[in-house]
């Protein structure tokens, strides 16, 4: 008898910690993958908002960090990548511009 509710008992801390992996870790683990590849695909003349609530315009993407354009006079400024809270407007690829990179890639 003690055997079988010992059994019972680590088979309901099991249940527990698949449920809590289902519920609460797997999600989590989604959200910051789809975060880092929407922080991974920024360009230069997308319009971001930092996670402190600034909107700038990239200028320039570098590995791990990301130079704004602040403001009416254009000041720049350098954040790291993991400082970019979402991504409002990507950047309109003119179609020259894309001919080109389609040539560059072949």
């Amino acid at each position: 008898m003690p055997q079988n509710q010992m059994i019972m008992g680590i088979g309901i801390w099991i249940l527990i910690f698949v449920i809590f992996y289902f519920i609460l870790i797997r999600p989590q683990k989604q959200k910051e993958k789809k975060l880092n590849e929407m922080r991974n695909s920024i360009d230069k003349g997308d319009t971001v908002i930092t996670v402190g609530g600034i909107i700038a315009k990239v200028t320039r993407v570098e590995e791990d960090r990301i130079i704004l354009e602040l403001g009416p006079n254009r000041t720049k400024v350098p954040f790291e990548k993991w400082a970019i809270g979402r991504v409002i407007e990507k950047a309109a690829k003119d179609e020259e511009a894309v001919e080109v990179e389609e040539k560059l890639e072949q």
